[in-house]
């Protein structure tokens, strides 16, 4: 079953400030084998211009993929997440997100299309600092699998 085209352009109210430490930027470096320094040492950061080490682009997906389960979690939506595979991400920066930030989330369904039986739904993550001041754009798109025989 398609889910409710009414629910594109809905947004869903921002999360708890997620504070991004040092230490889960450099776990996350080392998971994703990016050895740049200005992710783990604060002088070679502080060496780019910056005031701490800052995160790789793709550290906010985790805090923007959370905050989407609040989309996919709402009942009223039908979201059948069993069946959900991620089928794309994308990110647009205003600056690079640096230990000590203090990020939320809001997200809005941009997008809901039946494509061959699947549903694909497309949510913007805007995460801003404390001051509410704009950090970056992620968009992640899901699909949700077609029921079999369906």
């Amino acid at each position: 079953m398609a889910l409710d085209q009414s629910f594109v352009g809905r947004s869903y109210p921002p999360t708890a400030p997620y504070e991004v430490g040092r230490e889960k930027i450099r776990e996350f470096a080392e998971a994703v084998g990016d050895p740049n320094p200005a992710y783990t040492d604060v002088e070679a950061a502080k060496a780019l211009g910056h005031c701490d080490v800052i995160a790789p682009p793709t550290f906010v997906f985790a805090i923007t993929f959370k905050a989407a389960g609040e989309v996919i979690a709402d009942p009223q939506l039908g979201l059948d997440y069993s069946r959900v595979v991620h089928g794309d991400q994308k990110f647009a920066y205003t600056r690079p997100v640096r230990a000590g930030d203090r990020l939320s989330v809001t997200s809005t369904i941009e997008a809901i299309k039946s494509l061959a039986g699947n549903d694909i739904i497309d949510v913007r993550g805007e995460v801003c600092d404390e001051a509410s001041e704009h950090v970056v754009t992620a968009w992640t798109k899901l699909v949700a699998r077609a029921a079999e025989g369906a």
